[in-house]
């Protein structure tokens, strides 16, 4: 791919808009399914519990949690008003347990201590105060909550030709000094591989990623 392709494709995995976002959003979706659903699993839901996604993209996966357990509640978050609207479109059917908001990025809009559980995959890169960003799931997250947080690890991610534009890669250690940084207490680290084909679509690659489990 050429220079300003991959910008593109870039600016999109960061914030997917119109018909070229509607496209990277679904192939976010095949490409990360495997990491969603880890995350997924990952946080052990329960009957009845708030599950919070942050960067939801097209939200495919959304029956995936809400089969988990029973009378799930489930919110998605994103600052893609195209993504936004996709989610809604693809997710009709569960209009009941499924709600999708769009924000600006920074402040999470929920009262305090509003979700038994948290998540987020392959956002982290576009965080401009991590630390920060941090604290605030740490706002909205039950004192008995559980945060995943799932990401590429730089020497997978910084293979990619994408990445050189605005993305801020982490290797595991960086995160998890990140996180320490901030409010919450406690986390496990399980660091995972598999094989994907790659965004730009040419190759199949291994994937090196790790799923942060983290409590207060």
């Amino acid at each position: 791919m050429e220079n300003d392709n991959l910008k593109i494709l870039a600016q999109n995995l960061a914030n997917p808009q119109g018909e070229k976002g509607i496209e990277i959003g679904e192939m976010m979706n095949a490409t990360n399914i495997g990491m969603t659903l880890e995350s997924i699993k990952t946080l052990l839901i329960e009957d009845e519990e708030h599950v919070l996604e942050i960067g939801h993209g097209n939200a495919a996966h959304v029956k995936s949690i809400l089969n988990k357990a029973q009378n799930v509640k489930y919110i998605g978050i994103d600052i893609s008003e195209t993504m936004n609207n996709e989610a809604k479109r693809l997710n009709e059917k569960f209009k009941n347990q499924a709600e999708f908001v769009l924000y600006e990025g920074i402040k999470l809009p929920f009262e305090d201590k509003a979700f038994d559980k948290i998540f987020t995959v392959n956002t982290v890169y576009f965080w401009k105060e991590p630390v920060d960003y941090l604290n605030e799931i740490y706002r909205v997250l039950k004192d008995n909550g559980t945060f995943v947080l799932t990401f590429g690890q730089r020497d997978f991610m910084e293979k990619l030709p994408f990445t050189q534009f605005d993305f801020i890669l982490y290797n595991t250690d960086e995160m998890e000094e990140t996180v320490s940084k901030s409010h919450f207490k406690r986390m496990k680290i399980s660091e995972k591989e598999e094989q994907v084909k790659s965004k730009t679509g040419d190759e199949t690659i291994t994937r090196n990623y790790t799923v942060l489990t983290i409590k207060k």
